[in-house]
């Protein structure tokens, strides 16, 4: 079996969802057992200084083999899965990808009608889901890639390079990855993180992000006697979200547009629940946005006596305040693709990554591709090719960065 792919089936292997209501960091045991597992591999390849922090981060280095002074890269990937699909028992399977739709199960395909980019992948070795469970390229992938190009790196010391750093953190998919990482002793001078779409891509730019919890407090009596005494707090949460912009929704915006989304909503008459999560690109129009929610509820509370209560908070920011001064690792991972034949895409990313939040702690941190598509889903897959491309990569910015 190809190495790239057995390390990938390896990885999947691990149930490492994470919880976004765990109040542990990591918020879920099993991401340390990835780690740990991680660790001892990662001395079995041949790095240096590897471990395993009380956070659960793995960290790891590659010693330079050049007489150079070298600025020190870093590359970076998540360990954990999405908690939105489970990731219990992932059961992978390997298509040899000849046109049509994709059966994974009798009940889901992945069909070129609602997925009309897979006839670009004729010919390719795909690895998808049994239509069960996620399959955990994000960002399995990415660990796959950075694991293996260090592998290749150490097999092939006739190829110089500066010190390498590696890093593998806990919580990304809950907007937690970078909380307690150490940015200190990582000792990078900038780094990648590898948690990207499809090939190709490489974004310095994300969403400005935030969190909003509403709770609203009703009056429940009997609906016989109800007049003027009832407060259906549910037609309250109705009221608010129809006040939101409609065409501020995920369902209808791309690019640089911004929205609002409501992940949960559940109560009853006497108290109902809200979460939003609140994206945008611009600073400017991600504050507006937060301003717009607190003034709705302000309204609704005049009208009906102070029974809402609204909590914001941001979880990260835009990076390319961060990555414009520096970009020259923007151009040097884009020259990397281009020597490889890989066709750059730059463009924003519709979402975050532990990048973001790192470029903001002081360490200038992009992103690149993974290779896989439809993440957090069953329809997730990838092709072997874009890891085995994703590896070739990271030698290759290495390679070039001794270079110059």
């Amino acid at each position: 079996m190809n190495n790239i792919v057995e390390r990938f089936l390896k990885y999947v292997s691990f149930e490492t969802t994470s919880d976004e209501l765990s109040e542990t960091f990591p918020s879920t045991k099993s991401q340390l057992v990835l780690g740990e597992y991680l660790v001892e591999e990662l001395k079995s390849i041949g790095l240096s200084d590897v471990y395993q922090d009380e956070f659960g981060y793995v960290y790891a280095t590659l010693k330079s083999n050049s007489d150079k002074d070298i600025p020190t890269i870093g590359f970076v990937s998540h360990m954990d899965t999405a908690p939105a699909t489970t990731a219990k028992d992932v059961k992978p399977q390997i298509v040899e990808y000849k046109g049509g739709d994709i059966k994974l199960n009798e009940n889901y395909s992945i069909t070129e009608k609602e997925f009309p980019f897979i006839k670009d992948l004729v010919g390719e070795t795909l690895i998808t889901t049994d239509g069960t469970t996620l399959l955990g390229a994000d960002d399995k992938a990415g660990i796959t890639i950075i694991v293996s190009a260090m592998e290749y790196l150490i097999k092939n010391d006739h190829i110089k390079h500066g010190t390498v750093k590696v890093a593998f953190t806990p919580d990304e998919e809950i907007g937690k990855g970078a909380h307690n990482f150490n940015v200190k002793d990582f000792n990078a001078d900038f780094a990648y993180t590898i948690d990207g779409g499809p090939i190709g891509e490489l974004e310095f730019e994300n969403f400005n992000a935030a969190s909003a919890s509403i709770e609203i407090e009703g009056k429940i009596v009997h609906p016989g006697s109800a007049k003027d005494i009832m407060v259906n707090s549910m037609l309250i949460a109705m009221e608010l979200n129809s006040m939101l912009p409609v065409n501020e929704r995920p369902e209808y915006t791309e690019n640089y547009e911004g929205f609002f989304m409501i992940e949960s909503i559940n109560g009853d008459v006497a108290k109902t629940n809200m979460s939003y999560i609140i994206r945008d690109h611009s600073r400017e129009k991600f504050e507006n946005k937060k301003e717009l929610l607190e003034n709705i509820v302000g309204f609704l509370n005049k009208k009906y006596g102070n029974i809402i209560k609204l909590n914001i908070e941001d979880s990260y920011y835009n990076m390319r305040e961060k990555v414009e001064p520096h970009m020259e690792i923007v151009e040097l991972a884009e020259k990397a693709m281009i020597d490889l034949e890989i066709k750059p895409i730059i463009k924003p990313i519709r979402g975050g990554t532990d990048g973001a939040t790192l470029s903001y702690m002081g360490l200038p941190c992009p992103n690149i591709f993974t290779g896989g598509y439809n993440f957090h889903g069953i329809y997730e897959f990838i092709p072997v090719s874009s890891m085995e491309k994703g590896r070739d990569l990271v030698v290759k910015i290495v390679e070039n960065l001794e270079a110059k």
